[in-house]
């Protein structure tokens, strides 16, 4: 059930991946042919590599690939967080191992095109400043804090946040409601104070509204089915790019 305004509104918190940045269709597990590739020292396309070479770094990614895949259940059926470290131990990755950093590097060189930051976000996030609001994040990620903030600064927006919080540095992944409560915390609100803009309903809008938070739904993610897990809720409202969310602010800011 959506959730009633009951305060004024102080902040708008926001989910990464599918909303701050646009969705992309991505082979996930290449990611981890990409670390594996590297850690065996091996090209990551190469027709004339040996079998055996192939088929050892191979194994090795699929073994990582598999670890993932068991993290990001659990996050769904307990609302366990996990980091790229936890998954890569789960696997049997030697992190001390002389070319671990270098497949590191390889695996961030992977993602790098799909971490591009909406061009939406800078005018929507200084246009919600204007209004004297804060702005905050909350993501379901692997990634360290250091790594999405490294993405902020690059795309010119990290001045504009007021708070962040990542589910790898946290015990909990959305939509456990404690993650809600951190993010809260993180801009200085009351959750009755706050709206979070997702594009998932169970992670971003069943999540938010079990505290109170609003809930704006940005349904332009091809989430895999695989993901989806069913929920009966009604969001706020709806925004289908991101620059709606500053008339839905309005209406409710009364402007």
């Amino acid at each position: 059930m959506a959730a009633s305004p009951t305060a004024p509104l102080r902040a708008v918190i926001f989910d990464w991946g599918g909303t701050l940045t646009p969705w992309h269709d991505v082979d996930l597990p290449q990611q981890w042919r990409v670390f594996a590739r590297q850690v065996h020292g091996l090209p990551v396309e190469d027709p004339q590599m040996p079998v055996d070479d192939l088929a050892e770094a191979d194994s090795l990614a699929l073994r990582i690939h598999a670890a993932e895949e068991r993290a990001w259940a659990r996050g769904r059926d307990s609302h366990e967080s996990a980091s790229i470290e936890a998954i890569l131990e789960d696997a049997g990755v030697d992190p001390d191992h002389d070319r671990h950093l270098l497949a590191l590097a390889a695996y961030r060189r992977f993602w790098e095109p799909h971490t591009h930051t909406d061009p939406q976000v800078r005018p929507l996030w200084e246009g919600l400043h204007d209004r004297g609001l804060k702005v905050g994040v909350l993501s379901n990620t692997i990634w360290s804090r250091e790594y999405h903030r490294e993405v902020f600064q690059r795309d010119g927006v990290l001045d504009l946040v007021d708070g962040d919080v990542y589910s790898s540095e946290i015990h909990v992944v959305k939509p456990h409601p404690d993650a809600f409560r951190a993010a809260c915390a993180a801009v200085g609100v009351q959750p009755q104070e706050a709206v979070y803009v997702g594009d998932r309903l169970y992670e971003d809008v069943h999540g938010p509204q079990q505290i109170g938070m609003r809930a704006i739904w940005v349904p332009h993610s091809d989430i895999p089915a695989s993901q989806v897990v069913p929920v009966d809720v009604t969001p706020d409202a709806q925004a289908h790019e991101l620059l709606d969310v500053l008339a839905i602010v309005d209406g409710w800011l009364g402007r």
